[in-house]
């Protein structure tokens, strides 16, 4: 599920980028209105996290815009305006959810599978790739209904690449996420943790990929009996 953040606070989006991401979702940050809606425009969200107080053109105006032009995508109104005026305001432009600073981030989740269910964005709870299931409340992985025994960085990994399933992901971003405390951390670590996972998911029809200079991407194996 791809979703949209609008939020100019560099900060809240790190975090928010990074919480998201590890509950399965594929985040596109960007930092003001004009950004927003170049992006909205592309057509390739699930949904749309929006800040209304953002520069070069605010919250409110990008969300009456798309409106305007039948862009339906969901839209979580997400910010420090929490007076019931402001909400109003926001829910007549056309929000879908309204959700006021500071806020928890369990119930930003739980907003955010609502919505995409609401919308028709399917089960957002869990995710395939071969006969590989990933359950995201309980972050577990298993094989058909057997769970995958895995060590923590292992359970990270795979959640980030079944996350970006399909696409590649950097050595770099991996070492980052799966290492954060570890400085002492090298790439060589990554690769010896793709070995083992390797080998672990073996029997799923999951497969790790490596692109060289791209880095790697889980995907389903291909059928040898099609071309």
């Amino acid at each position: 599920m791809k979703i949209l953040l609008v939020e100019d606070d560099v900060d809240i989006s790190k975090v928010l980028v990074r919480t998201l991401e590890r509950r399965g979702f594929s985040v596109k940050p960007c930092f003001d209105g004009s950004a927003a809606l170049r992006h909205i425009k592309e057509g390739n969200n699930d949904l749309i996290i929006l800040d209304l107080n953002i520069p070069m053109i605010d919250g409110l105006h990008v969300l009456q815009r798309i409106r305007a032009q039948g862009i339906d995508t969901p839209v979580l109104v997400l910010t420090a305006r929490g007076a019931v005026g402001d909400k109003v305001a926001g829910l007549n432009a056309g929000a879908d959810d309204y959700l006021s600073k500071p806020f928890d981030l369990e119930e930003l989740d739980a907003r955010i599978r609502a919505l995409l269910r609401r919308k028709g964005g399917g089960d957002a709870s869990s995710q395939k790739c071969g006969n590989l299931r990933y359950e995201r409340h309980s972050g577990a992985f298993y094989l058909g209904d057997d769970p995958l025994e895995l060590t923590p960085r292992e359970q990270t990994m795979l959640e980030l690449l079944m996350n970006n399933q399909g696409r590649a992901v950097k050595k770099e971003r991996l070492l980052q996420q799966v290492f954060p405390a570890d400085k002492d951390a090298q790439l060589e670590a990554v690769e010896v943790l793709v070995y083992r996972l390797r080998k672990k998911i073996s029997e799923t029809r999951a497969e790790i990929v490596t692109l060289r200079g791209l880095g790697y991407l889980l995907r389903a194996q291909r059928d040898p009996g099609k071309a």
